[in-house]
């Protein structure tokens, strides 16, 4: 494909899937403030640099950071160091991919800032984490203009599938809402699961394997299960911190609207839990040592 992307956020995910795009035979260039990254980038062959200054050439920016603050970062740059943002830098007619878990508020108001500078936006955040990416079958819950959805389908379709959540810009961080609220509950229901079978005496790998085979099965039982029972020095597929994160974002969301989300705040105690206990860095399984004797 010849089309460019610049790619802005090479963290834990963002730099398989830059990397994954780039294999795909897309002209890609990374983005990314901190050195580390920028480096990994580069012993897998993708080009990258600290400022968003190919962002001007794109025809697609994909945006895949941390949060909110973050985001807005990445749009404005910070006039005080005479840096431009994205919106600054990007051409008329290219596409904006925001990618983040960031909610739909945000989301939102960078389209509407965007739209002034004829530029489109679509809301893809994603699921299924690097292991998604490495096996290309992320879930990417797509919402905005299908003219324009249709026009970054290639780019998208490289990264996994596309699952179509409307036009409203939006929509797609709200499937992901939902979506994080039942991995938090999960992940929490599968730790304390396994804690119950340690304090029962059980042998944990032998309990894992008969409840991933049964009724009580679920994906996040089967997918952090084993790196639970592995230890601190599991592989970090996604952090603590994010959950931290998610949590308050779906509660902030939920906020206005009559529902009691019982078990929400349950899971979000116990990531902080993880992440007072110095756990914020470490795999999101890892929520588990908070059942520690």
């Amino acid at each position: 494909m010849s089309e460019h992307v610049t790619f802005l956020g090479l963290g834990a995910i963002g730099l398989p899937m830059a990397l994954r795009l780039h294999d795909a035979g897309l002209s890609v260039t990374g983005v990314d403030p901190f050195p580390d990254p920028r480096s990994r980038a580069a012993a897998g062959g993708l080009p990258a640099e600290a400022q968003p200054q190919s962002a001007a050439r794109a025809d697609t920016v994909i945006v895949m950071v941390a949060d909110g603050a973050q985001l807005e970062a990445a749009l404005t740059g910070d006039p005080s160091a005479d840096t431009p943002g994205l919106l600054d830098l990007m051409a008329d007619g290219s596409v904006l991919i925001i990618m983040s878990t960031v909610g739909p508020a945000a989301v939102r108001t960078a389209a509407d800032r965007a739209a002034h500078q004829d530029i489109s936006v679509l809301d893809v955040p994603v699921t299924g984490g690097i292991a998604g990416v490495r096996s290309g079958t992320l879930r990417l819950l797509a919402s905005g203009p299908p003219a324009v959805l249709d026009s970054r389908r290639p780019v998208l379709e490289a990264l996994g599938t596309i699952i179509d959540c409307g036009e409203r810009i939006g929509d797609g961080q709200a499937f992901k809402i939902v979506n994080q609220l039942l991995c938090a509950v999960h992940i929490v229901a599968a730790a304390e699961a396994l804690s119950l079978a340690d304090r029962l005496g059980l042998d944990e790998e032998s309990v894992l394997a008969a409840m991933t085979a049964g009724a009580g099965q679920s994906w996040m039982l089967g997918d952090r299960g084993p790196r639970m029972l592995e230890g601190l020095d599991a592989p970090v597929a996604s952090a603590v911190s994010i959950f931290v994160k998610d949590t308050t974002l779906v509660a902030e969301v939920a906020a206005g609207f009559d529902i009691d989300l019982a078990l929400l705040p349950v899971a979000g105690r116990k990531f902080a839990e993880a992440a007072d206990a110095g756990l914020a860095r470490r795999d999101d399984s890892q929520v588990i040592r908070t059942y520690d004797r």
